[in-house]
């Protein structure tokens, strides 16, 4: 048993949406969240940066106690994993593009997958592709500029749509049956991405799949807290605009705090 917190960080407030998930599959956890928003987006910045940025957030995360860090950022994971494994003894929970599961579920053998530029150019990336999409068309589409109109909370703009459009639409004209969502900023997004595509296009992100990887690895080193939830506390660091962050938090039911942190 351990009750020390679940670290998570990302390049902004996208893994917010990973955490929500945490907290649904492990709501007995503590959790601490480092939202880098001051460098959003990674997926622009060289594999050296990203590392770099990534060390930074998890020598924080670790100065704070926390037990087991979630990478909830996909070009953190496909740039910087690796080496974060093989520097810290800690446990780290990674997440990538699902193409696995729309590999697997596409009858038109053709998977689209919306992603930042640092993720779609990694070798991570690039090896799950040759590993489980054999035979499927994988449309890779980099979604410049939506990172920074969540970040900004303009999640329902006419410039954020016309951008989805811009990238949806070459897609569907492919025949694409399945989109996996390479961003955890980009759930945020999904319900302008419904009223854009028709209901037979699977969407697919990976927080669910996060969630229970990151529950087994706590079982299997015996590191669930073993509480009932009524002691668990959730703390949001951001060094962007905090009123962002709560935005983005409005609905979340558990008692949490949010501020400003110069990281």
């Amino acid at each position: 048993m351990n009750k020390g917190p679940i670290g998570i960080f990302d390049s902004g407030i996208g893994g917010t949406s990973i955490w929500r998930e945490i907290n649904k599959v492990l709501p007995c956890e503590s959790t601490i969240y480092l939202a880098d928003s001051r460098n959003a987006p990674y997926g622009e910045k060289s594999k050296e940066e990203i590392l770099q940025l990534s060390i930074k957030n998890v020598e924080l995360l670790i100065k704070k106690g926390c037990k087991l860090i979630v990478v909830a950022c996909n070009t953190a994971t496909t740039n910087a994993i690796k080496e974060l494994r093989a520097s810290y003894s800690i446990p780290f929970i990674g997440i990538e593009p699902a193409i696995k599961p729309a590999a697997l579920n596409s009858k038109t053998k053709t998977v689209g997958v919306l992603a930042t530029k640092g993720t779609l150019s990694s070798a991570l990336f690039n090896n799950t592709s040759e590993m489980h999409a054999s035979g499927i068309k994988v449309l890779d589409q980099v979604g410049t500029g939506l990172v920074e109109q969540i970040e900004k909370g303009e999640v329902n703009t006419s410039k954020t749509r016309q951008l989805l459009r811009n990238y949806l639409d070459p897609m569907l004209s492919q025949g694409m049956d399945q989109l996996v969502l390479g961003c955890t900023h980009y759930p945020y997004l999904l319900p302008m991405i419904k009223e854009i595509l028709p209901e037979n296009i699977k969407i697919i992100d990976s927080g669910e799949g996060v969630a229970r990887h990151t529950k087994n690895v706590l079982q299997l080193n015996d590191l669930l807290s073993g509480s009932d939830g009524e002691s668990s506390s959730h703390q949001f660091f951001t060094n962007g605009d905090v009123e962002v962050l709560k935005f983005f938090l409005r609905d979340v039911s558990v008692t949490y705090s949010a501020q400003f942190l110069n990281f």
